[in-house]
């Protein structure tokens, strides 16, 4: 068996975290968790900051006369030319000058800086100065500036240096330009330098020797069971320092580091935990299944034929060979909002163009369908992999807004065969859903159909968990290299297993506004069987529209899918839709051509919209040729 936590090499302070990870994390294991101490450098700073004021008529005077005369004058000219006393316009121009704002000649000559104060209409105030701490981090910042220093207490902790090399980029501060330093500390988030409110760092200087000082960091070596790969993973507290690529993975791979040195764990160890908490998933899905079994059982015992009746909605049936088609089939075709398939093989005996006309009907109707293979624990040790052709085929089953209304992908390691659909009702057992080998005889197979509410529960959630592991990995790929579609695939998966507000918010995070127009269809074909209502998420894509132009590349298809998803929610519920046009929202709508003349007014666009998603596709159609 696996180690218990108690057994493994974990710091009394960081079990706490640890289990919060495991619980939060099903497929994740930390088989070690331990802290270390590293250097970092300290260096004090002075800098010194200019702030502007409003400049003064007399001052605004002399500064135009700088910058918009062809000739501009001297003192005793302007002075002549304003009809004032001359000492008192030398006063001034000699205080601009100690400010920087003019250069000390004659003519009046105005400086770069006072040339950017004056087209804000202001003056610098006399400098004053503040005492920094630069830091240099080798993990995580690079550079950073602090108002405070370091304590000096002690850190007793192993180094973490002895064990893996750590580039200590040593950072001459003194050597660093005034834009360098002006952008770190913006970058430290230190209110020191903001250009738009007229605060100024103009120069600074080293004032001590830089001084080492120890931080604790924490490293976690976590095996994650679904993609069967060993993670190293630092984290300052709670957070988690993110590097492309991870150095320490590399240097592991490397063999430049040692987990046994590192993690107080041998090779033997690391390979028996890996095996062992694989052998635990899986036998964790075949006692969920041995008690479906024992259930079965139990039903067919004990069951009368009144207590059939009464027990036909929450049951587990046992279904056999020829039976079992049948079952899919209803099952399948009973689907109001969502089919999640587990079948670790697919073939085209099973994807032939009758079961594909079928799904395509259930998606037309609102349906979404996610299919997961896979047997081996790495894809490409599969020995009956899915044809290029069959995947194309599910894929090009497509939602009436042209998304993909099939996810199909390769999960691994997993070799029983589960069906839930809409979370109420499950197939598991030994019937190959999706693929037939040569014989088409009754072959002794069993397959149960469970509607008990907590073990279809328990089932949904450990699919349903690996679906969202999965796509949180597609995410990534596509932010890192900006893959549209790979985006698309991975919005319709979370909307599929009903996490459009996940969708929404990474879209946020990531500024990716593009994809709005898709998270709209994709929230649309939920709306089509009513399993989309949350108005939440709604407000939240309202709010964004202040940030797209009207000039935006993707402003018609974003105009459309409001148009279709208002229309949609009104039809479900009217007020609902009212509701969420606020003034702010409808004065956007006005803003981007969302509402269309003779439309002005919300209730006269909710009418409109929800006329055109009640009206027959033929009626749109000869309505939009006329």
């Amino acid at each position: 068996m696996f180690l218990a936590s108690s057994a493994k090499p974990i710091d009394n302070n960081l079990r706490d975290l640890v289990n919060e990870i495991e619980a939060q994390n099903p497929g994740l294991s930390v088989l070690a968790a331990r802290q270390f101490r590293y250097s970092l450098c300290q260096t004090h700073v002075e800098v010194t900051i200019r702030e502007s004021r409003q400049f003064n008529v007399l001052e605004e005077f002399i500064i135009r006369a700088g910058v918009e005369l062809d000739s501009p004058p001297t003192a005793d000219e302007l002075a002549s030319i304003l009809g004032l006393d001359p000492v008192f316009v030398r006063s001034t121009i000699a205080t601009l000058q100690k400010l920087q704002t003019l250069e000390v000649t004659s003519p009046i000559t105005v400086t770069p800086e006072g040339r950017l104060f004056y087209e804000k209409g202001t003056v610098p105030q006399p400098p004053y100065s503040e005492k920094l701490y630069a830091v240099v981090d080798p993990l995580g910042e690079k550079l950073t500036f602090a108002s405070e220093p370091f304590n000096d207490e002690p850190v007793i902790l192993p180094n973490l240096a002895d064990f893996v090399t750590i580039d200590n980029i040593i950072v001459d501060i003194s050597s660093l330009s005034l834009e360098e330093l002006q952008q770190s500390i913006q970058a430290s988030g230190l209110p020191l330098h903001a250009p738009e409110d007229g605060k100024i760092v103009s120069s600074y200087k080293v004032i001590a020797s830089s001084k080492k000082k120890w931080k604790t960091i924490s490293l976690f070596l976590i095996f994650d069971a679904f993609e069967d790969k060993l993670n190293i993973q630092l984290r300052k507290g709670k957070q988690i320092l993110k590097s492309e690529p991870n150095w320490l993975e590399s240097l592991q791979a490397e063999g430049k580091v040692s987990l046994q040195a590192l993690c107080e764990l041998s090779d033997e160890t690391i390979t028996f935990q890996r095996k062992s908490t694989l052998n635990q998933k899986n036998t964790e899905i075949e006692a969920r299944l041995e008690k479906i079994a024992q259930k079965a059982l139990e039903t067919a015992r004990l069951a009368s034929a009144e207590q059939k009746k009464i027990n036909s909605s929450r049951a587990v049936v046992q279904l056999r060979d020829g039976q079992i088609p049948q079952a899919f089939s209803e099952v399948l075709n009973s689907a109001q909002h969502q089919i999640l398939i587990y079948s670790p093989w697919v073939n085209q005996a099973i994807v032939d163009e009758q079961f594909l006309q079928s799904l395509q009907k259930l998606v037309n109707r609102g349906v979404w369908i996610v299919i997961g293979h896979g047997i081996a624990q790495r894809q490409e040790d599969e020995e009956k992999p899915i044809s290029r052709q069959v995947e194309e085929k599910l894929r090009g089953v497509k939602t009436p807004d042209g998304l993909p209304g099939i996810q199909v992908f390769w999960l691994g390691n997993s070799h029983i065969k589960e069906v839930i659909v809409d979370g109420k009702i499950y197939l598991c057992g030994v019937h190959d859903w999706l693929c037939y080998g040569d014989d088409y005889l009754p072959r002794g197979e069993s397959v149960y159909k469970v509607t008990i509410p907590d073990q279809v529960q328990e089932a949904y959630e450990f699919l349903a968990d690996r679906f969202q592991n999965h796509a949180e990995k597609l995410w990534n790929n596509a932010v890192q290299n900006r893959d549209t579609q790979l985006a698309v695939d991975t919005l319709c998966l979370w909307g599929a297993i009903g996490m459009e507000e996940m969708a929404l918010t990474v879209i946020q995070e990531n500024n990716w506004l593009e994809l709005l127009p898709v998270w709209l269809n994709v929230v649309c074909h939920g709306l089509k069987s009513k399993k989309v209502s949350g108005s939440a998420s709604f407000r939240t894509a309202l709010s964004l529209l202040d940030q797209v132009s009207t000039e935006a590349a993707f402003i018609e298809s974003l105009r459309q899918g409001w148009r279709r998803v208002m229309g949609a929610i009104a039809t479900n519920n009217p007020q609902q839709a009212l509701n969420l046009l606020s003034e702010q929202v409808w004065a956007q709508f006005v803003r981007l051509s969302i509402t269309q003349s003779p439309v002005n007014t919300p209730e006269e666009f909710i009418a409109a919209h929800t006329r055109s998603q009640n009206m027959p596709k033929q009626s749109q159609k000869r309505k939009t040729n006329k």
